[in-house]
């Protein structure tokens, strides 16, 4: 099987660059906040998960059963720890016996109590949520500049990364940001199965395999997110299918099932606390507009709003602008953003904003193609730098 050749060109880079910046923006926050107590319950719970889960009949870790928050969060934050006691106790052994922190193999005290011998605790925590924001940045360039082209893809990963209602999300342990990443893969990976289902079979299995990881993966961050993405998925597959369709009830069947797996991975294969993903609550919600109410109100956002209420009427009174690769993240927008967790704390709204970009590049790249090309590339231009002067400004008040 050959590997798909990998070009690297002039937009690839440009794209790096704004991505490279974004790290810097976040590693900006990150060097000037300070541990907080929900940082180290992230950290101590999925150090937990990976070295041994609570001994406690019926609990998973020392935090209880995390009444159905996901554990990818938790997860991604313990394992830098986690590889950091690994890689203490392999250097322990270079000491000398009376100087070594571990006695026969077990560690004198935790490794939270050993903080002098830790080092960037902050950024080992942070990083790796950082790294997935900047996946999904990536994810979103890829998926716009394929349907719109290179100004449709530059726009949403420009707005995306001078966001900074992202910028927030993406600085802390939480499983929103996880969930935003999942969500925004599982939709379009799905939608890519359904256009692989009219070529060969050989390109099939591969992309139901990663359908299925992405279903999981998004159900350990949260199962309400893994829900929607699930039915939303078999909705546009059904659509995009076409002469295929009767191959796609088959299709959910096997992804659920081996997103069961997965998710049970998650609890380590023990039944009694992944009994909690069924009867914890964590897919309870119902409808407010608290979340995108306060995002409308932030003045650091007003680019993007005014980029939305332009891309919104050229939906409406534009045809050419009214396809599918507009329709589906408009779709899902409207979707997510009046949802509200009642039995959890979380933003269903913020899983919304990759699809509320998207929608913006493919609509302002339609414009873009008309006789109004040089209005909308002023307009364009004119947002992204305004956007960008206003995310830069907030940066040290998301550092508090």
């Amino acid at each position: 099987m050959k590997l798909p050749r990998i070009h690297i060109g002039r937009p690839q880079q440009l794209a790096a660059l704004l991505l490279l910046f974004f790290m810097a923006e976040c590693l900006w926050v990150v060097g000037r906040q300070e541990l907080s107590p929900q940082d180290y319950r992230y950290a101590r719970c999925g150090r937990e998960m990976w070295e041994r889960p609570s001994p406690l009949a019926g609990y998973f870790t020392t935090c209880g059963n995390l009444n159905g928050d996901g554990t990818f969060a938790y997860r991604v934050a313990g394992l830098p720890l986690t590889v950091q006691r690994l890689a203490l106790l392999a250097g322990d052994k270079l000491r000398k016996p009376e100087n070594r922190l571990y006695a026969g193999g077990a560690l004198n005290g935790s490794t939270w109590e050993a903080r002098h011998e830790l080092s960037s605790v902050k950024y080992l925590l942070h990083v790796p949520f950082i790294l997935f924001a900047m996946w999904l940045g990536a994810g979103l360039w890829w998926v716009s500049r394929r349907l719109f082209g290179n100004e449709g893809g530059f726009l949403a990963l420009g707005l995306y990364c001078f966001c900074p209602t992202i910028i927030h999300a993406s600085v802390a342990p939480n499983n929103d940001v996880l969930a935003m990443w999942g969500l925004y893969g599982l939709i379009y990976t799905a939608i890519g199965v359904a256009h692989a289902m009219q070529g060969p079979r050989r390109k099939w299995r591969p992309r139901i395999a990663l359908l299925t990881l992405a279903l999981g993966l998004t159900a350990a961050a949260h199962l309400l997110a893994a829900i929607i993405g699930f039915v939303a998925a078999i909705l546009f597959m059904f659509y995009v299918a076409e002469r295929r369709r009767s191959y796609v009830v088959q299709i959910p069947i096997f992804t659920g099932i081996g997103a069961l797996l997965i998710l049970f991975a998650f609890y380590s294969f023990r039944p009694a606390p992944f009994s909690y993903v069924f009867t914890g609550g964590g897919a309870r919600f119902w409808f407010s507009l608290v979340g995108p109410s306060g995002f409308i109100r932030d003045i650091t956002n007003a680019p993007i709003l005014i980029a939305a209420g332009v891309a919104a009427i050229l939906y409406l009174t534009v045809r050419r602008s009214r396809y599918f690769g507009n329709t589906t993240p408009l779709l899902m927008l409207l979707l997510l953003l009046p949802l509200q967790t009642t039995q959890t704390i979380s933003s269903p709204w913020l899983w919304a904003l990759p699809f509320l970009f998207t929608f913006i590049g493919g609509t302002f790249a339609d414009a873009l193609e008309t006789r109004h090309r040089k209005l909308f590339l002023t307009l364009t231009g004119a947002v992204l730098v305004t956007q960008a002067i206003l995310c830069l400004a907030a940066l040290p008040s998301i550092a508090l």
